[in-house]
């Protein structure tokens, strides 16, 4: 999980991810933000495609219409994380120990229920 540095919703949890470079795919641009906000190296051939959500991200000033997609990414146990880009901080948590509520923005939250109530 990441503490998210910036608006909307600064200081709420929040999972690594950001927007999609013009030319990349929805995984090349998961594999870099994950490694800018997090320091991790994903393999982007190790990574599963869950489901996406539809959601409006405000940005300055405007609704921007999005499609948030939702991924699970595999890492070595003992790997070490570091925020930085738009994560304040970054850790694991246990999946015992997450809280839907503790997720600011709206689509997090709701990828977050959906993914505890199908690995709990």
């Amino acid at each position: 999980m990441t503490r998210r540095a910036k608006e909307p919703a600064k200081d709420t949890l929040d999972l690594p991810g950001g927007f999609v470079d013009n030319g990349e795919t929805a995984e090349q641009g998961m594999v870099r933000e994950i490694l800018e906000e997090t320091g991790l190296t994903i393999d982007s051939k190790d990574v599963t495609y869950l489901f996406s959500i539809p959601n409006i991200y405000r940005y300055s000033g405007m609704d921007i219409h999005t499609l948030d997609l939702f991924f699970v990414c595999h890492v070595e146990d003992d790997v070490v994380i570091k925020a930085a880009d738009d994560a304040a901080a970054c850790f694991w948590v246990p999946l015992r120990e997450v809280y839907v509520e503790r997720f600011g923005l709206r689509s997090i939250r709701q990828a977050v229920h959906t993914f505890l109530q199908r690995n709990r």
